[in-house]
């Protein structure tokens, strides 16, 4: 009986060993298709991932900028209301140290205008001229250093701070003449003007020296 038939014998093992081996099939159409649209897929997942970040990236620095306002505009908001608080409480002082000084000057203003007025000349005597214009002529030199002392300390005496003054300045008017355009009659009684409080004084003087020696 014959052997068993072994199907190897008629294989030729040579052709066999060069013939390519096939590890996958060829790529179809469809299979070309799905993965373009994969791809397309996630080209448009990674867009919307690269929005999603650009937004969050433009609130980021939209924050950023926001902290940087914050803290530039209360370091510039703390220093302008420290320095407010620092001038108007240093105007607050002096325009409390001025109202007192004006409370002050107004009580001595007062006082000097009622010793001012309080001076009756009409009854003075031969008697007692002499003493009397002493008193006066001392009342007003008082009421005089009193005017001049509160001119310095408060402007508003001295013609400051006045719209009104200010108005008639830029209104046109006569320009004041010169002491050089002055006749010598007029320069006469500039001069008796400013010494006349001078020579009271000296002739009040004299009058009471000559009292003096007349009682000796």
């Amino acid at each position: 009986m014959a052997g068993e038939y072994d199907t190897t014998e008629f294989i030729d093992t040579d052709f066999t060993a060069n013939k390519p081996a096939f590890t996958a099939n060829a790529p179809t159409r469809d299979d070309v298709d799905r993965k373009v649209v994969e791809a397309q897929q996630k080209l448009v997942e990674l867009k919307r991932a690269q929005e999603e970040l650009e937004r969050e990236r433009a609130g980021l620095e939209e924050l950023r900028r926001r902290q940087a306002e914050f803290q530039t505009g209360r370091q510039e908001i703390i220093q302008n209301l420290t320095r407010g608080l620092g001038l108007l409480e240093e105007s607050e002082f002096n325009a409390r140290r001025d109202a007192e000084q004006m409370v002050k000057t107004v009580s001595d203003f007062r006082t000097a205008l009622a010793k001012v007025q309080a001076i009756r000349d009409e009854t003075w005597t031969k008697e007692n001229f002499q003493i009397e214009l002493t008193r006066a002529l001392t009342a007003i030199e008082n009421a005089r250093m009193e005017w001049n002392s509160a001119r310095l300390k408060l402007p508003v005496l001295a013609g400051e701070n006045k719209p009104l003054a200010t108005a008639e300045n830029n209104s046109p008017k006569a320009a004041t003449p010169s002491l050089a355009e002055l006749d010598f009659a007029q320069l006469c009684k500039i001069g008796l003007a400013l010494t006349w409080p001078l020579l009271l004084v000296a002739i009040a003087a004299l009058g009471i020296f000559i009292a003096i020696l007349a009682r000796k």
